[in-house]
């Protein structure tokens, strides 16, 4: 089977599923969060079948949607779901933040430094507008939980977030293409 298509599928699936027990359940989270980390679950053990190693984010992310949908569950009490991009978007921040103290580079040059050839400086530039992305992303979930419905928390958090990162990422290319360097 094509590579690209099963990573599509153990990406989206699970979101996929969320979104048809949500629709198909009055919208009840308490309906679509159980076959939501299950999806979850099963996307990240065919990761790991057909790889042999999970990567980070989704791992993290697998980790997350079953802590916070599970405590959302037990406390019956959406608040925990709800923050989860919030502290993901926290933990992606501060790891970019501080992860070059540990490092001694920017995270993202040691995560993407052999597919995309940069100078320190559109590193560090490239960096810095990742951490902000990340810290207003979560700001801004914070305000959309707090202040609109359920429903439309859930709309955003599909049909927002991911275009919002893909448009962000897609502005970043002019700062690729200016600090690009030639091997």
């Amino acid at each position: 089977m094509n590579k690209s298509f099963i990573k599509f599928i153990t990406d989206f699936g699970p979101l996929l599923v969320f979104l048809f027990f949500y629709y198909n359940s009055d919208k009840n989270l308490k309906i679509a969060i159980p076959p939501f980390i299950i999806a979850t679950i099963i996307a990240i053990a065919i990761v790991w079948f057909l790889e042999k190693k999970i990567p980070m984010v989704p791992l993290i992310g697998g980790i997350l949607i079953t802590l916070f949908g599970g405590l959302t569950i037990y406390f019956d009490n959406p608040i925990f779901i709800y923050i989860k991009p919030t502290i993901i978007n926290i933990l992606f921040g501060l790891a970019l933040l501080f992860g070059k103290y540990f490092t001694k580079e920017p995270v993202l040059k040691k995560i993407l430094g052999k597919s995309i050839m940069l100078s320190d400086e559109g590193w560090s530039t490239l960096n810095k507008r990742w951490i902000i992305f990340f810290f207003a992303l979560a700001f801004i979930n914070e305000l959309v939980w707090r202040t609109q419905s359920e429903e439309f928390w859930v709309n955003f958090k599909v049909w927002g977030i991911l275009p919002i990162t893909f448009i962000f990422a897609a502005f970043q290319v002019s700062i690729i293409t200016k600090y690009k360097i030639n091997e």
